[in-house]
């Protein structure tokens, strides 16, 4: 099954991951056409972490465990029960203090799988380390 799971994902278009920076917020972005990943770092915020989830084609129906299972070298995963829907169910959005297993795994990895209930959302990771370096530089105020 992680054999099918990991040539699915060579099979899908390469999506470009880009660092940013909008003033004091710090973005780590893709876009795919199966959806749109979004890590942020705002430090205004009590939780200035977020991981923003948005299928392509379809919404997020809710279920009480969101986990994001990261496949490759570093394998990880990693669940919680505080995610959020939001815009009608269009995103699912997780919010915290800090975002380390995170980041490790989207750097360290070849492909995530965000899983909420019975949906899922395959998240190619080629070429995310370098970017996801930017984003720490950027979240510790060590450049943008």
């Amino acid at each position: 099954m992680r054999v099918l799971f990991c040539l699915f994902c060579l099979a899908s278009p390469a999506a470009a991951w880009e660092a940013s920076s909008n003033g004091p917020i710090c973005l780590l972005s893709q876009m795919t056409d199966k959806g749109t990943v979004v890590v942020s770092h705002d430090p205004r915020n009590a939780l200035p972490y977020a991981i923003q989830l948005s299928r392509q084609s379809e919404i997020w129906n809710d279920a009480p465990m969101f986990a994001l299972q990261f496949d490759g070298p570093g394998r990880i995963t990693i669940t919680t029960e505080r995610h959020q829907l939001a815009d009608n169910n269009a995103e699912l959005i997780v919010t915290d203090r800090g975002f380390d297993n995170v980041l490790r795994g989207l750097e360290a990895n070849f492909v995530a799988l965000a899983v909420l209930g019975n949906q899922s959302l395959v998240i190619p990771l080629n070429g995310a380390a370098p970017e996801v370096a930017k984003f720490r530089s950027c979240a510790t105020g060590a450049g943008a």
